[in-house]
């Protein structure tokens, strides 16, 4: 817990924690809502881009300043990312987005999952003595899909090369930049892992140590990989050198990955799914993600009037917690690479169902078991090493992006002279033959990444809350408090959150910033609470946009986190 935040909490949350402090303001959702101590949003007729470390975000902005759109500064943005916040992502991991073309007043989905390596099956490594997926280490390695979502992006929307986009994350990492807080303490506690692999100690330490907090810190090998890329587009990273760097560290450590199965990666476009709720339309990506966890959650709360019930009311909480278990109950039984096995995903977000499956909420107690629907594997997990950003242009363009190693850097393996960690995605396989996300190879695993998009009217907003399998459930109480609780986007990122990593059993986290008084109800009701201080990362970390359809656009960033929205400069100097 960082001693700055716990001061700022200090002095906030007896009024973010109570909620309404005696004044009203305007709202997105049309209704007079409470209002919050903390950050506010941010306003332009250009564009922003909201992200967890600024620097990053700032990259993106350039992008944007030399004429390029939405989807070229997502790029931007993304590559710095990996750079500046290596334990959470980096071009070894996955990317998912959602994009809204302003013109055509479309949504567009981008699934760049990378699959498992030929030759990896659940019998493979049930032959090797393991009787779960090993959460490091090569055989939790899937095809990384980070640089082949790019190519999707920049080849179907973007303006700008990849020598532009790329041109801030190859000057950070070859000039240095300085570390911030937050990642800094999270780069400390993974120091010891980093060393157990010479390519990994070489890369993320100085002298056997994380860097420190305000210490400069240069990454040249990656500026390398990046530089192919910007020459050669995704075949710069999955040809050639970076390839064989790739496939090298494979063999040494017993791995199965071919050339082929780098090569022939594409990213996927997909039509992204949706629900409604209070009147607005919130979209998800369909399954192999838990997208639909959240659409199933919000027509479970759409049951109950949550408005009436109010913000941070144990009824309301009450609600959402049980919301959680049942929706998630059904996403792990479910939701898996649809090329291999088809997710009920129609009946999975009727409303009739949900409806029917609301009963199952009892108001008096929690349900500390929860079994899935019946339509006609997993290990509980907290994997959540993931950033998100977001982006809008200022012709309304939008990009909700995220993207991950899982892990806390990964699966430990950096292929040598490369500057990147290999993810370890495929982790949230399961061994289980009879479990439609069982292992396999050219296969694809339940990801927890997503991004997430709603809209109202000629209200658009891009968010998303990164942590694991605390994704679903953080987007469904953003929503909340924008449609129930009639908060802004900053406030509905600053709002305190639940969240539960578990499947099974009553246990929850909540932060400090509800109230005590209503967490001792949810206690009386069953809930077994662990209370966390506030601004923590356990509950993730968010970014959101905004366009409010009259050329006014917004930004928000997580205050649980380094980043920051930073909008866009108008040409205001000679050229």
């Amino acid at each position: 817990m960082r001693t700055r935040h716990v001061l700022v909490a200090a002095l906030i949350s007896g009024s973010l924690a109570a909620g309404a402090i005696g004044q009203e303001e305007s709202t997105p959702a049309g209704r007079r809502g409470p209002v919050l101590v903390g950050r506010s949003k941010i306003a332009t007729t250009y564009g922003i881009v909201a992200a967890s470390q600024p620097l990053a975000a700032r990259a993106g902005v350039q992008v944007l300043e030399r004429g390029g759109n939405a989807i070229d500064a997502a790029i931007a943005t993304n590559a710095v990312m990996g750079l500046v916040e290596p334990p959470m992502n980096g071009i070894g991991g996955d990317l998912f987005a959602i994009i809204y073309e302003a013109k055509t007043g479309k949504l567009y989905g981008l699934n760049s999952g990378g699959w498992a390596p030929t030759g990896l099956s659940a019998t493979l490594l049930r032959s090797k003595g393991l009787e779960r997926m090993p959460n490091r280490g090569i055989y939790s390695v899937t095809v990384p899909g980070a640089v082949a979502g790019w190519e999707a992006m920049r080849s179907r929307f973007g303006t700008l090369s990849f020598y532009d986009s790329l041109a801030p994350a190859i000057f950070y990492a070859e000039h240095g930049f300085p570390i911030t807080e937050v990642i800094g303490e999270g780069w400390d506690r993974a120091a010891r892992g980093l060393s157990a692999t010479p390519n990994a100690a070489k890369t993320y330490l100085i002298n056997g140590r994380a860097p420190k907090p305000g210490e400069v810190f240069k990454n040249p090998d990656l500026a390398g990989s990046l530089r192919l890329i910007a020459e050669k587009g995704a075949a710069g990273f999955y040809t050639g050198k970076t390839a064989e760097a790739i496939l090298a560290t494979s063999r040494e450590n017993g791995g199965t990955m071919t050339a082929a199965d780098l090569r022939e990666l594409t990213a996927e476009w997909v039509e992204p799914i949706s629900t409604t709720y209070r009147g607005w339309t919130v979209s998800e990506l369909p399954p192999n993600t838990q997208g639909i966890a959240a659409l199933m959650m919000l027509n479970l709360m759409e049951q109950f009037p949550m408005g009436e019930y109010g913000f941070h009311s144990m009824k309301g909480l009450h609600v959402m917690i049980e919301a959680k278990k049942l929706a998630y109950a059904d996403m792990l039984r479910y939701v898996a690479d649809p090329k291999f096995a088809k997710a009920p995903v129609p009946q999975m977000l009727n409303k009739e169902h949900a409806k029917a499956r609301a009963k199952l909420i009892d108001p008096a107690k929690a349900r500390c078991a929860v079994e899935p629907s019946h339509f006609s594997g997993l290990t509980n997990s907290q994997g959540g090493d993931t950033i998100y950003l977001s982006v809008i242009d200022r012709d309304g363009n939008i990009v909700s992006l995220i993207q991950s190693l899982y892990g806390s850097f990964g699966s430990g393996l950096v292929p040598a002279g490369t500057g990147f960690m290999l993810h370890n995605r495929g982790a949230l396989f399961t061994l289980d033959e009879r479990h439609p996300n069982v292992l396999a190879p050219r296969k694809r695993p339940l990801h927890t990444i997503i991004p997430a998009f709603m809209q109202k009217g000629d209200i658009r907003i891009g968010f998303g809350i990164m942590g694991g399998f605390n994704q679903a459930q953080a987007h469904a109480q953003f929503v909340a408090d924008i449609a129930d609780y009639g908060m802004d986007i900053q406030q509905a990122l600053e709002a305190g959150r639940f969240t539960k990593g578990s499947f099974t059993g009553c246990d929850v986290q909540i932060e400090e910033l509800v109230p005590e008084s209503v967490r001792n109800e949810l206690k009386a009701l069953g809930h077994e609470l662990r209370v966390v201080p506030p601004r923590s990362g356990a509950f993730g970390w968010g970014q959101a946009v905004m366009s409010n359809g009259a050329g006014v656009h917004f930004g928000a960033s997580e205050p649980r986190h380094d980043g920051a929205a930073i909008p866009e400069a108008p040409p205001v100097f000679p050229r």
